[in-house]
């Protein structure tokens, strides 16, 4: 066995998810050749970690937007060109949707994933050849090296390990905390009254305030903080190895859950979770930095709260 083809293409958590997985794969078996299918947004994050080879950009978000235009047509068969261009003895897809599915059957090679009770979209399971009984009651990270070591054949060992070094970013001049406010769903937001107030409490201990963005929404939400926060700062939009870059050389993370906070876990940079919309248990960060995870589903932390943690995991 040489070639590995992992696919995991969206959206930022899930990736991040993913890379224990791959670092397992890589120590286990050192002289894999190992390529990521994953979407051109994240491309950048899944070429951090040293134990990838090659990595496969997909853009099925943007093509599904622009289907009528022959560039998009043109672009799909390069992919695929792309994904045909090599056999590989194991497939794995530790996605397990209906999209991912037809993208291991577009691929050659022996394809693994999930069984119909494992999966999200059991219809999904239909396009591998093998299926693996991984229960849905684990943690992502679980469930991706569960299934990565199931499908390569080998015993899973230890923590996990995401890749990724902190140390390898450079420490910047002037300490800050960044505030990852910014999520998809309405209902695992903070207020912004709580991050004005946390913010400022950060401030009076001589910390900045940085806030990235990733849609204009969460630009303005952004702007709306900062312009309550004295010294707070608003980044530019930059590609997320940049991001990486950020998150590391901060003194700690303070976020609701969204993919950015399992960026921070992976790089062990020191964290408070803020729980308002979704389970701990299933999605929270899991890392080998220091953490605080506050709040759950329906019950979200107070400012006081998370003042608190913060002060002790961050400031002190």
């Amino acid at each position: 066995m040489k070639d590995i083809l992992f696919i995991k293409t969206s959206s930022l958590g899930d990736v991040i998810h993913h890379m224990p997985a791959v670092t397992d794969a890589r120590r286990a078996l050192p002289d894999l050749h190992l390529s990521w299918v994953v979407e051109e947004a994240f491309a950048p994050l899944a070429r951090l970690h040293p134990g990838i080879d090659e990595v496969i950009p997909v853009a099925s978000r943007r093509w599904r937007k622009a289907l009528q235009s022959p560039a998009t047509w043109s672009e799909m068969r390069r992919c695929r060109m792309a994904l045909r261009g090599r056999p590989y003895d194991r497939i794995v897809d530790t996605q397990g949707l209906l999209r991912t599915g037809l993208i291991a059957r577009i691929a050659r090679g022996e394809r693994h994933g999930y069984d119909r009770a494992s999966i999200r979209e059991p219809l999904a399971s239909l396009f591998y050849d093998v299926c693996h009984d991984v229960s849905r009651d684990l943690h992502a990270v679980e469930r991706n090296r569960r299934l990565t070591a199931l499908a390569l054949g080998y015993e899973m060992d230890g923590a996990p390990d995401y890749g990724l070094s902190r140390a390898r970013f450079a420490a910047p001049a002037e300490p800050y905390v960044v505030f990852l406010h910014a999520t998809a769903k309405v209902r695992k937001e903070w207020p912004v009254a709580n991050w004005v107030a946390l913010g400022r409490s950060m401030n009076e201990r001589g910390l900045q305030i940085v806030l990235p963005w990733g849609t204009e929404a969460e630009r303005l939400r952004s702007e709306e903080i900062a312009k309550a926060v004295p010294k707070a700062r608003v980044p530019d939009r930059v590609p997320l190895d940049q991001v990486a870059r950020l998150i590391a050389g901060s003194r700690g993370v303070v976020g609701v859950d969204t993919g950015l906070l399992h960026l921070a876990a992976a790089l062990a940079v020191p964290l408070v979770a803020i729980f308002a919309g979704s389970q701990p248990k299933l999605t929270g960060p899991v890392g080998a930095g220091p953490m605080t995870v506050l709040g759950a589903d329906g019950a979200p932390p107070g400012v006081d709260e998370v003042k608190a943690a913060a002060t002790n995991l961050i400031v002190s």
